[in-house]
């Protein structure tokens, strides 16, 4: 039993054990590095408060969207967590967790991101079950912008964790379906909360969204051998789904800084209900087309290799 504990530890940079203890220890290093960021960064978050004089104990809070930011640039804490573990615990290089000098790769996943909400989106509207109401005539770009790099940080701060802690140190020890599968179960886990507040049926399409874009990013990680395609992919959808066309992201309909004034009508499959178009029929069959050709794409260029 000692050994075993030794073994699947996440304080150590032990490989050399059963592949399913080898999976036990890297979920355990991915829940270490998310539970310890982010307790760091909320510690922070109430430390703000207080400097800034809002006593937290008596309820003094600032508003949702000024917490959002604080809390998302706050993620850099975790992603900071996430490389000291992987080179002083690990002693591993950053190449090897898809941390390469190709961040040029961000900009590939940032337009595939930009076509795949917007496709999706118009798919919907073509229902009617959103609706397009023109451009609103006062933009916050001040804000939409400091939202921009929030997104960039987060989107990062889950790909850093999934994709690099979990993906990049399963995937040459175990098969690539355990890899994908597992890391794929590390991303759906934490959305569970916001998804499971809905009708059942929106849940299921959702879980079966999260699969797709999580294989996705996967995919990609893959393909570029890299992160930054997945980072910019997951950053940007989430940027131009809440901050430019102002839909529901992951469940959030908070008030927001935005471009485009676009209302859902009704709640239905199509338009995913108060979850937004994550929970869409809709986003699930663009999504699996777009898994499908990634998958293609990966395996012509594997053989040509």
């Amino acid at each position: 039993m000692k050994r075993l504990l030794k073994n699947i530890s996440p304080f150590n940079n032990r490989t050399e054990m059963p592949t399913i203890l080898y999976v036990a220890k890297i979920i355990l290093t991915f829940w270490v590095c998310k539970i310890v960021g982010e307790l760091i960064a909320e510690g922070v978050v109430i430390l703000i408060h207080f400097a800034l004089g809002k006593n937290v104990l008596n309820g003094e809070m600032f508003e949702p969207q000024t917490i959002t930011l604080i809390t998302y640039y706050g993620y850099i804490l975790v992603i900071g967590i996430t490389i000291l573990y992987w080179k002083f615990i690990w002693k591993k290089p950053l190449s090897e967790m898809g941390i390469t000098k190709r961040f040029s790769n961000f900009y590939v996943g940032a337009v595939v991101g930009i076509l795949l909400v917007v496709i999706s989106v118009a798919a919907v509207m073509l229902t009617g079950t959103i609706k397009y109401n023109g451009v609103f005539k006062s933009i916050d770009f001040v804000i939409i912008l400091l939202m921009l790099g929030g997104f960039i940080i987060q989107g990062a701060m889950e790909e850093f964790l999934c994709r690099g802690i979990v993906l990049c140190s399963l995937k040459n020890k175990t098969s690539l379906p355990i890899a994908i599968a597992v890391s794929t179960a590390m991303f759906i886990i934490p959305h569970l909360s916001s998804l499971s507040e809905g009708k059942t049926i929106y849940v299921v399409i959702g879980i079966v969204n999260l699969i797709l874009i999580s294989v996705i990013f996967s995919l990609f990680t893959l393909r570029f051998n890299s992160i930054w395609a997945a980072c910019g992919l997951h950053s940007i959808w989430n940027f131009i789904l809440f901050n430019i066309l102002g839909l529901n992201l992951s469940g959030k309909d908070e008030t927001t800084a935005t471009v485009f004034d676009l209302r859902s009508v009704g709640e239905n499959i199509c338009n995913g209900g108060e979850y937004g178009i994550e929970a869409s029929i809709i986003t699930a069959v663009v999504l699996a087309a777009a898994t499908t050709i990634i998958w293609y794409l990966n395996r012509k260029k594997t053989d040509t290799e």
